[in-house]
Formats: structure tokens, C-alpha cells, sequence
């Protein structure tokens, strides 16, 4: 017969000094999926403190899931520039579509898993959060504890690993607060168990962390080693013309960031003259390095592809990232 620990003193501790210590966050003073679920989705592969005013500004423009449902494209993009990912804007507004078809935001873990882009984590997120559910939701932060709490010796980036650390979360759970305990635990790896120098003094499952016990937190988790980053250069062109911005939009057929606006770079525009350096900055994107120049030039003609762009309309258009910082070395503000 195999044993299980009931794991209730590492419950009481973890849900103990989440009241004392988690941080005050915007969505954790709410229980609207809706608003939940935002911040879960915006979270996914962003920090916290990045999405914050993002997560205030697109509610203030999309209160609810009917407003998103309607959204033309161009202002959800516009609401979204920044955090990057954009297919998670664009699967948001699926879901609220079928929200407004369904009557109403899904309230049991397999429909809120059915949602477009809604995955294993976010589903469980959600139905613990909003409709005190009893599901575990392992994440990143999440993993990492429980690799540093177990001594797992495997790969994290392994499926078996991933399942195996996913049932203890499983067994580890509150079942009579499992939103609470679901933030407890991320909150543990977010503040206090972090990647390279967790702070195991305040950390309330200490006493029973075979990691600490055996003086060996920086070895876990363990993972496969990353690709290397690649150094890519790139020049990008700041071209006016009578209060107009000469961009590029990407079409739909395009992988990544299809509807964005973008500034040309000198390929684009063979003719480009009076070239003069703004400066420079850099732009990571997975494990490509991009050091942008960006120059000030004048071009004789519109090339073909590209458009005059009222200045006064970019605040309402969906900019590439890279551009926005283009565009603010040359004295934009946005």
C-alpha cells in the first residue's frame, strides 16, 4: 500500500503566510472570471509588474466579455501593443464570442478548458480562483517549488516530470481554499523561491524542503540547457512627410503579428536619402537578440506596400513593439 503524507501542516503554514506576505495585485481583489481571466491570460509569459497598467487600461476599454466580443480588431491590438504574444489577444476575443453565444462565462473546469487558448494551468487558475473548484494550477513558479520541495531529479521539461510534480500539486492542494492555496503557491515562487537566489529564510515550507535540508536549492529545478541566442542587426526608418509617418501594415497571411503597423526598413525603401542616426536600441523576442539602429530619412515616393500615416492617428494603431521604440527615440510619445 503506498503512503501519501496528509501534507496539512505545509498547507496551514503556506495559506498562513500568504495572508501575511502575498502582494496586493489588482486581481486578487476580485472574483469575476472575467476579470480573472484577463490577468491569467495577460500573465502567460509576461512579469507582473509589466502587466499591471495593461491589465487596467484594456478592462477600462473592454469592461466585460460582450464589449470584448465586439472589439474591432485594430482597437484590440492597439489595447494589447506592448505585451507581445498577440495571438493570446486574439483567442481572448474567440472566447468572448463564444461567451455572447453561449450565455455567459463557463463556470466548470472541461468548459473553461474548452475556451480558445486556455490551456491545463489557465483552466485550473480559473476554476479555483473564481468558482472555488478543487483543481491544482502548476505553473512555472509553481514547478519550481515543488522540484526544490521534492529534490526532483528529472527534467522539468519532460511530460513525465511535468505529470509527476502535477499529481503532487494535486495531493499538496487545499480542497476547502484552493484559489487561495493556488496563489499561495505561485506566490511562494514568484517572492520568495526564485530561479537564482531564493530567500529559503522566509520561506514557510522550509522546515520540510529536501532541497534546503541537503544545501542544494540552485540545482533545482533541473532543465535541458536553452538554445543559444542569436545576434540579430536591424535598421528601421523614420520618414515624415507633411504631419504623415510612412509605415507598413502586415498582412494577414503573415505568421506573426498579422494587422500590425510597422516602420520600413531601408530594403523597403531603396530610394531613402538624408539619412541621419537617432540611436539604438535592443529587442528580444524567444532566443533572437535584435540590435534595432534607427535612422531619420526622407524618400522622393511612396513605395509600393507602404502608406502615409497621419501622426495624430498613432495612439489608436497596433505598433510592433520594436517600433513603438523606434518611434519614441525619435520623440514620440507613446
Amino acid at each position: 500500500m503506498t503512503y501519501f503524507p496528509d501534507y496539512r501542516w505545509e498547507r496551514k503554514r503556506l495559506l498562513a503566510w500568504y495572508q501575511r506576505s502575498g502582494r496586493d495585485l489588482p486581481w486578487r481583489r476580485t472574483r469575476d472570471p472575467y476579470r480573472i481571466w484577463i490577468s491569467e491570460v495577460m500573465l502567460q509569459q509576461t512579469r507582473v509588474a509589466a502587466v499591471i497598467p495593461y491589465y487596467e487600461r484594456f478592462l477600462e476599454r473592454f469592461p466585460d466579455f460582450a464589449r470584448l466580443a465586439a472589439a474591432p480588431e485594430p482597437d484590440l491590438l492597439a489595447a494589447w501593443s506592448g505585451l507581445g504574444y498577440y495571438r493570446r489577444a486574439r483567442n481572448l476575443r474567440k472566447a468572448a464570442r463564444m461567451m455572447v453565444e453561449g450565455g455567459g462565462f463557463p463556470s466548470d473546469y472541461d468548459s473553461i478548458r474548452a475556451l480558445p487558448g486556455v490551456g491545463d494551468y489557465t483552466a485550473a487558475a480559473l476554476a479555483s480562483i473564481a468558482f472555488g473548484l478543487p483543481y491544482a494550477a502548476v505553473d512555472g513558479n509553481v514547478l519550481r517549488v515543488l522540484a526544490r520541495f521534492t529534490a526532483e531529479r528529472g527534467d522539468t521539461g519532460r511530460a513525465a516530470v511535468r505529470s509527476k510534480l502535477g499529481a503532487l500539486a494535486g495531493r499538496l492542494l487545499d480542497r476547502r481554499r484552493p484559489g487561495d492555496f493556488n496563489q499561495a503557491l505561485m506566490e511562494l515562487g514568484a517572492a520568495v523561491c526564485l530561479p537564482r537566489r531564493p530567500e529559503c529564510s522566509g520561506c514557510p515550507l522550509e522546515a520540510r524542503c529536501k532541497a534546503h535540508q541537503a544545501g542544494t536549492e540552485p540545482c533545482f529545478p533541473v532543465k535541458s540547457p536553452r538554445p543559444p541566442t542569436v545576434r540579430v542587426e536591424r535598421a528601421l526608418l523614420v520618414i515624415r512627410r507633411r504631419g504623415c509617418l510612412l509605415l507598413g501594415r502586415r498582412g494577414e497571411q503573415m505568421k506573426k503579428l498579422a494587422g500590425f503597423w510597422e516602420l520600413p526598413e531601408p530594403l523597403d525603401v531603396v530610394d531613402a536619402s538624408n539619412k541621419q542616426r537617432v540611436g539604438r536600441f535592443r529587442h528580444a523576442i524567444v532566443n533572437d537578440d535584435y540590435h534595432v539602429t534607427v535612422w531619420e530619412a526622407s524618400a522622393q515616393r511612396k513605395p509600393s506596400g507602404l502608406r502615409w500615416v497621419p501622426e495624430s492617428e498613432l495612439a489608436r494603431l497596433p505598433l510592433t513593439t520594436a517600433t513603438r521604440k523606434a518611434l519614441r527615440l525619435a520623440g514620440y510619445d507613446l
